[in-house]
């Protein structure tokens, strides 16, 4: 079976992030998939479908954001959305590297999980040279669970008073939002690295963030999947249709799953939506230049 290797590497700022990579099966290689996760999940969250396409040929990097899952130093906390970025970018480009000596012209599939896609979204708007491909799982593009007009205000104040220390608690803290698996629900209500609370410096860089979001899916050309589960009570998946159709990206597919809450990682549906995802990057890679199987 194939496990996790737990990794470092050390961004611009000097900041050592950590990141998981879960290796192609010996003798395959189709493909390298970045992952990034959500507000509050980290990488451990999803081994399951990590594993599953790593059996299936394609090397997973799944990063821990700065601040959340292995990550202690300054939890919760983004000094603004550009370093977010950058600390993807910087992996995309050493993995660039390390890709042009060990599998020339394989493709890159930059995969956003939750609030990961909207990150994800803005980096392959910023970067589209550094992808092959874009994936995003139940994306954060649009979310039901939204600031009110006060804390809209109060956080308007926080930016113009340079606030950016205080920590509040992220409002999803009923794990039953996540998944209708009484399991999984203990696992998250238990999880020593599922993140509780982020800085209001992180709550601006998220709105920086919600802020590219629409204008960035107008310049996003490569292939683009996206995963929505019916059943979510955390993501708004009407105005993410809607914003699916806006995508530049000529070849574009999307999936739903009608029964299942937010993360499919975690319900009974998993099996299909691994299957549908490895269906697509197959179709996606085909041709790219990657090695056989």
């Amino acid at each position: 079976m194939i496990e996790p290797e737990h990794h470092e590497f050390v961004a611009s700022d000097s900041r050592r992030l950590a990141w998981q990579r879960w290796p192609s099966a010996d003798g395959v290689h189709r493909g390298y998939v970045v992952a990034l996760h959500g507000i509050q999940s980290h990488a451990g969250w999803y081994e399951y479908s990590s594993r599953r396409l790593a059996e299936a040929g394609f090397e997973v990097c799944f990063l821990d954001r700065r601040g959340s899952g292995r990550n202690s130093q300054s939890r919760g906390d983004a000094v603004h959305c550009d370093r977010l970025v950058h600390d993807v970018t910087q992996f995309l480009v050493e993995l660039g590297h390390r890709r042009d000596r060990e599998h020339p012209g394989s493709p890159v599939v930059l995969q956003g999980v939750s609030w990961g896609g909207k990150l994800a979204t803005v980096v392959a708007s910023r970067r589209p040279d550094l992808i092959d491909a874009l994936a995003l799982l139940y994306p954060g593009l649009k979310a039901r669970v939204r600031p009110g007009w006060w804390a809209r205000f109060r956080l308007g104040l926080a930016r113009r008073l340079e606030i950016r220390d205080k920590l509040v608690e992220i409002p999803l803290q009923d794990p039953s939002l996540f998944t209708l698996d009484q399991d999984w629900q203990r696992f998250i209500r238990n999880d020593p690295l599922t993140l509780r609370d982020v800085t209001v410096g992180f709550l601006l860089a998220n709105q920086d963030l919600d802020r590219q979001v629409d204008a960035a899916v107008a310049g996003i050309a490569c292939p683009v999947l996206v995963m929505l589960a019916g059943g979510d009570r955390i993501i708004d998946n009407a105005a993410v249709r809607e914003l699916f159709s806006r995508f530049a990206s000529k070849r574009k597919q999307m999936h739903e799953y009608s029964s299942a809450a937010h993360t499919l990682e975690f319900e009974s549906a998993r099996d299909d939506f691994v299957a549908d995802l490895l269906g697509w990057l197959d179709q996606m890679t085909a041709g790219l230049g990657s090695d056989p199987p």
